[in-house]
């Protein structure tokens, strides 16, 4: 939140939005005594900050299975070796 006294800058932009949210806009800015504007600027203001108190995203952990690396025959520095090993007919059982 900005300090009262601080001077707040604007910039006049253009932007594209749903009808529909635009009259709910319209409505809220009218019930509430405001600016089309201000009610845009403060949904967008909760927006971001919501963003912020999420942080970033953590990837969910990779399953790890134990072993001894790749199966015999399997070659990591070459892409059709690797397709060619995957789509043999061999049950999945028969890879571990």
């Amino acid at each position: 939140m900005r300090d009262a006294g601080a001077k707040m800058l604007h910039v006049r932009t253009t932007i594209r939005i749903d009808d529909d949210l635009y009259r709910a806009a319209k409505t809220r800015a009218a019930e509430t005594g405001r600016t089309v504007a201000q009610v845009i600027e403060d949904a967008l203001r909760v927006a971001m900050a919501g963003r912020r108190q999420e942080g970033p995203k953590r990837l969910p952990a990779l399953p790890v299975y134990g072993g001894s690396g790749t199966l015999p025959g399997v070659d990591l520095s070459s892409n059709a070796a690797l397709v060619d090993t995957l789509d043999e007919d061999a049950s999945v059982d028969a890879l571990r």
